[in-house]
């Protein structure tokens, strides 16, 4: 193991990282870039993370990749955030696969142009069947959003007489969510050093540990991870328990 650094003790196990990868415009501002070319850096530092997941027995890692406020930004910006999405996953999507990666969204993806969701696709069946780190791109994603769409499919379930009020507890609401069949995230990671969630896994993060670094995202290495896998490592998680 390299510079010391050891797997997660047992009895803290680390299944899944969720990272806000934030700062690809300033990374770029501080430049003098456009903001495009701090986007592809930030694509770079995801696949770094990527690559040093399984070194530390991380299972599944989630990538805040696009909002559903990110629609909002200037039209030039969107548009070029999604070729490059779809290039990304051209370009590494075969490396992915030859890593045992096996790729997942969550998200309103219905939303991302057809070409873009035509390559999430054929890479989400490309890499099905892979049985290493599970990557999850949340895309065209709300925390809000996701709690809305659960409470509506549960809504015309009721309808159908397919679920009784009484029956709508805490796991039928989680088995509504896009995240179903997945853990809770035990380590939230937000980078640039802002000090706020951003509509991110509003549910799962209930007990999650949170770890923030003032490192902008395109600078985010293997050390940086290391850091928050040793943070998470000196918490002590009660889940509301003593």
């Amino acid at each position: 193991m390299k510079r010391g650094i050891q797997p997660t003790e047992p009895d803290r196990p680390l299944r899944h990282v969720a990272v806000i990868m934030d700062g690809n415009g300033r990374w770029a501002k501080e430049r003098g870039l456009p903001r495009l070319a701090g986007h592809r850096s930030g694509a770079d530092a995801a696949v770094r993370a990527v690559d040093a997941c399984p070194e530390f027995g991380i299972e599944f890692l989630t990538l805040y990749a696009f909002s559903t406020e990110n629609w909002r930004r200037p039209r030039a910006e969107v548009e070029g955030l999604m070729k490059m999405l779809e290039q990304f996953l051209r370009t590494k999507g075969p490396e992915f696969d030859k890593r045992n990666v096996r790729l997942q969204t969550i998200g309103r993806t219905d939303d991302l142009p057809r070409s873009c969701r035509a390559q999430l696709d054929k890479l989400i069946a490309r890499t099905s069947g892979n049985t290493g780190l599970r990557l999850i791109l949340a895309l065209s994603y709300s925390g809000r959003s996701e709690i809305a769409d659960a409470a509506r499919r549960i809504a015309v379930r009721a309808l159908a007489g397919e679920i009784q009020p009484d029956q709508i507890d805490e796991d039928a609401v989680a088995a509504h969510l896009y995240t179903v069949g997945l853990p809770d995230p035990d380590l939230l990671i937000r980078t640039s050093g802002e000090l706020r969630i951003s509509n991110f896994l509003l549910w799962q993060l209930s007990y999650t540990e949170i770890h923030v670094t003032p490192v902008l995202w395109p600078d985010f290495s293997r050390e940086h991870l290391a850091t928050a896998v040793q943070d998470y490592r000196q918490r002590h998680r009660r889940f509301g328990a003593l």
